[in-house]
């Protein structure tokens, strides 16, 4: 990214409006307006071959005609003058374009979006949309869209897919009292994306906090490049993760990786924490502007009403920082500021006694002892306290402390009185709420936060060269012969490479043959139909487990055969795989699917009905290390039971990770190759004693 070409898009020192109109409620002529009513300060260059003058501001008929240089250009005229237009501003200099105009991919016309990209490309310009209403921002006194005003000031920044969106969130910084310094509309992204303006963003002085409306990503892994890359927090709300619409899959993995949980995995690799919805999407916007991170799970309460307090209580639990009594020196000092009911546990309840003094001197203590890590601060209004005043003593006791790193959030419940005082501490740089629950999760968004950034790290990967070349002899071997899908002990044979401990597994053709190789195996064996038309096995009744004998192996041969040929006549059949019988372990599945977005996904969760019904499962975008493998295991609703729960001795979670390692390198170094795979059921033993992949599937790109 060329920072200053970025410069020159987003905070261009003179401005082209190309398509000026002088004709109010067009967007020529709202854009120009409000380029005049932010107070922009750079030179304006209307440009209208049939005006003179609109606004007061002199029109050029050409950007030829302009003697000054051009940073950027906005772009308001039809669809069909804009590639026209392109050229011109190329020839002039311009180096970032605000298109504006609708009309291109978004309709089915990526024709003219392709030859704007060009156009771009050759005179190294950027462009910012099409299809957009603009971008904004404060400090640099600048309305280049048709957004109606500037935003309330604040520390954050939006970049948002839907300019309708943007429209709204715009007017809703007023009411909400939530300030951002710029607001981005972003549109068809043909060429600057939301990572690179996360990029740009992190030398920009006027922005703490960047929140993501996000509708679909084009490139998922330099998204998250730049997420992990950010030196300040972003929060994302993702549009359409319903499964509406979903695929059909060839996979349990494919059929499984629907765009909320696969989105879900990719944020947390980014450090990108979520927003549940829009009102969400402001009050944590709020908390990461103007707070620090929460680096500890010491959190305590300060409260004049016991509900609120309890209400708090259930909230951090529910958001994954549940409370802790406070230390005894705590609990002692907190005493002094309270009649002799109140309770100095955590909440710690001044009641409703508490004025002024008692919150200042409570609050001052609070975030100055080394045990408190956070601070939440709740208010009841009441006839006996004064809100401004009770606000502007929080405010002090904050001050006077000094404490930088330490996290506040508060909440006042009440009427017209308290929401002018939480609107007076939020514009003195203390997120407010008008809930506990709020103040709760603003918080919870700060441990977010600090745990991300411990956590969303490059995982150390590095192909290895002689598996790939072993897995691709297979391969081609498949896709020479006309196959889309390898057979399992093809698959097996792809795992093996790459070091996963698959059961043994042999291929019969004859029954002979089987008894033959059940008796090198050892019996019991398990036995399975080999046909790549036939992936769901047990669906056409053909595996057979538990074979304890000659006899029973020689029935199931024959069963097996003739159930496969009734399931389907046409079916390719290899032959019968003879395979050992694994014992007894935690079923747990693997899988992949090669997502449009991230590209190779890994899925993990426990086997059976956790799987199949429950859906009880997990992602990461490989490549995934260890670290990363055993995150996905703590995730899942299951997760207790790997970890031995109702006397059971806890599962080999090391060699587990190790294998979810191991996987995804295969899955990673293979990517232009594998569409989807499972490894099901993985049995998982007693800690200590390993695992085993019991089956195989991959299903190979169609080329």
């Amino acid at each position: 990214m060329n920072h200053e070409d970025m410069n020159k898009l987003l905070k261009p020192k003179s401005i082209a409006v190309i398509g000026a109109s002088a004709t109010p409620g067009k967007i020529g002529y709202t854009v120009l307006e409000n380029l005049q009513k932010s107070g922009y300060q750079g030179p304006v260059y209307p440009i209208n071959p049939s005006a003179t003058e609109i606004l007061g501001m002199k029109c050029y008929a050409s950007l030829a005609d302009v003697s000054g240089s051009i940073d950027a250009a906005v772009m308001c005229v039809p669809v069909k003058l804009v590639n026209a237009c392109a050229e011109d501003c190329g020839k002039k200099g311009v180096k970032g374009l605000i298109v504006i105009t609708s009309g291109f991919s978004e309709v089915g016309r990526k024709d003219l979006e392709d030859e704007l990209i060009a156009t771009a490309k050759k005179y190294g310009m950027r462009i910012l949309g099409p299809n957009i209403v603009g971008t904004l921002s404060n400090s640099d006194k600048m309305n280049a869209s048709f957004a109606p005003f500037l935003p309330l000031d604040g520390k954050a920044t939006l970049v948002t897919q839907s300019g309708a969106l943007l429209i709204a969130m715009d007017a809703a910084t007023y009411t909400r009292r939530v300030g951002f310094d710029k607001m981005v509309s972003i549109g068809n992204m043909c060429d600057v994306d939301i990572a690179d303006i996360i990029d740009w963003l992190n030398d920009d002085p006027n922005s703490t906090c960047t929140s993501l409306y996000i509708e679909g990503l084009k490139d998922g892994r330099k998204f998250i490049k730049s997420g992990r890359a950010s030196k300040k927090p972003i929060i994302a709300l993702k549009s359409g993760v319903s499964a509406h619409g979903a695929a059909a899959a060839a996979s349990h993995t494919g059929s499984l990786a629907g765009a909320a949980k696969v989105y879900g995995s990719a944020f947390k690799q980014a450090g990108v924490i979520q927003a549940s919805d829009l009102d969400n999407l402001f009050d944590r916007t709020l908390a990461l502007s103007l707070m620090p991170p929460l680096k500890g799970e010491n959190l305590l309460v300060i409260t004049n009403g016991g509900g609120v307090g309890v209400l708090a209580t259930d909230a951090a639990e529910r958001y994954g920082i549940p409370m802790k009594f406070a230390p005894k020196d705590v609990q002692d000092e907190m005493k002094k500021h309270m009649p002799e009911f109140g309770s100095a546990k955590n909440p710690v309840d001044l009641t409703g006694m508490a004025g002024t003094e008692w919150y200042t001197e409570s609050v001052r203590f609070a975030i100055s002892h080394s045990w408190v890590e956070g601070l939440i601060v709740l208010y009841c209004e009441t006839a006996m306290t004064n809100p401004l005043e009770i606000a502007k003593g929080i405010k002090q006791a904050i001050d006077e402390a000094g404490q930088k790193d330490k996290p506040v959030t508060v909440s006042f419940v009440g009427g017209e009185k308290s929401a002018a005082a939480m609107a007076w501490l939020v514009e003195n740089g203390v997120p407010a709420y008008g809930a506990p629950d709020l103040a709760v999760n603003a918080m919870a968004a700060l441990r977010e936060y600090a745990l991300l950034r411990e956590t969303a790290k490059e995982p150390s990967y590095k192909p290895n060269d002689a598996a790939r070349k072993a897995a691709m002899k297979i391969i081609s071997a498949a896709r020479a012969d006309g196959r889309d899908a390898l057979t399992e002990i093809e698959a097996k044979q792809v795992f093996m490479a790459y070091n996963l401990p698959v059961t043994t597994t042999e291929l019969a053709k004859s029954e002979d043959e089987a008894v033959a190789l059940a008796k090198k195996i050892g019996f019991p064996v398990v036995m399975k139909i080999v046909s790549p038309e036939i992936l769901h096995k047990s669906d056409a009744g053909g595996v057979k487990v538990n074979i304890k004998d000659e006899a029973a192996c020689r029935e199931a041969y024959n069963t097996i055969i003739k159930n496969a040929k009734a399931y389907k006549a046409d079916a390719n059949i290899h032959g019968i795989a003879i395979q050992e019988m694994a014992p007894w372990g935690t079923e747990t599945i693997l899988g992949s699917t090669n997502d449009s977005t991230f590209g190779p996904t890994i899925m993990f969760g426990l086997g059976g009905i956790f799987v199949e019904v429950l859906k009880d499962v997990t992602f990461r975008v490989a490549p995934v290390d260890k670290v990363q493998a055993v995150e996905m295991f703590d995730e899942i609703r299951a997760a207790a039971i790997l970890k031995g729960a109702r006397g059971e001795s806890p599962r080999d979670r090391k060699a587990l990770a190790e294998t979810v390692e191991k996987y995804s390198n295969m899955i990673s170094d293979l990517e232009d190759e594998i569409s989807e795979s499972d490894a099901n059921p993985v049995l998982v033993y007693e800690e200590g004693k390993g695992l085993k992949v019991v089956d195989a599937r991959i299903i190979l790109k169609k080329k």
